[in-house]
């Protein structure tokens, strides 16, 4: 189970929540903000742990204030694949909600995520009282069912070595890079074969071959990209 508290990590009210920027939210003003900020309650997920289970009628949303998380779906023989990484300022469960259908997929924590949880009833207040708000959430949508629609074509037309290019420069471009110059997420080997449609094996074998060839680096889980550039040929992406 979840742990529901206000931390000191999070702040009380969102108009302090530095990721506000990044999120649905970021064009609200009093008094919908107070509004929100007065019902909202944080909720914390251990990694591992499931936030919300496909099938489920959810009541209300979760934003993620730090943390990550995956959003899959299972298969008849129980294997995962991944369709979408949730990082800060993402809004998890809305769709569920705004098509009141079940939820078509599963959420689970990929490390310690702090998320803020905005009751149904509240989250649907502020859609039909804030139109920049309803537009953000549409926005947001869109943009992943876009999203939706590459992994789609992906999988159907590029080879196993062009989606794990493809997949590497995607998680270069969500979470960013740590210090050291390594994606900042890390995902097993088994999540990454996951997300692009292919056995562990075959994923563990192409990454050493980019690994050989001087385009990635690998340290454990970690993985630096070396020569984007020629990642991108890899992946037959031609801007």
């Amino acid at each position: 189970m979840a742990t529901k508290q206000i931390t000191p990590n999070v702040p009380a009210h969102c108009a302090e929540c530095l990721n506000r920027t990044k999120s649905a939210f970021k064009n609200l003003d009093n008094p919908d903000l107070d509004e929100v900020s007065k019902r909202k309650s944080c909720v914390f997920f251990r990694k591992g742990q499931v936030m919300m289970q496909e099938g489920a009628r959810p009541q209300g949303v979760y934003c993620i204030y730090s943390g990550k998380a995956k959003l899959f779906k299972r298969g008849n023989e129980g294997k995962e694949q991944i369709m979408r990484l949730i990082t800060d300022g993402g809004l998890i469960g809305y769709r569920s909600i705004l098509s009141d259908e079940p939820l078509g997929a599963s959420i689970v924590a990929l490390e310690d995520t702090h998320v803020c949880y905005i009751p149904k009833t509240s989250f649907l207040e502020v859609i039909e009282s804030n139109p920049k708000f309803s537009l953000n959430v549409l926005k947001i949508s869109c943009n992943e069912l876009g999203e939706a629609g590459k992994i789609i074509t992906s999988l159907a037309q590029k080879n196993v070595r062009e989606r794990l290019a493809e997949v590497l420069l995607l998680l270069g471009a969500t979470f960013g890079h740590t210090k050291e110059g390594y994606l900042d997420i890390s995902l097993t080997r088994e999540e990454l074969a996951n997300m692009i449609g292919t056995a562990t094996e075959s994923a563990i074998r192409l990454l050493s071959e980019l690994s050989s060839e001087g385009l990635i680096t690998l340290k454990g889980r970690k993985i630096a990209l070396v020569d984007p550039i020629a990642l991108k040929e890899r992946a037959a992406i031609f801007d």
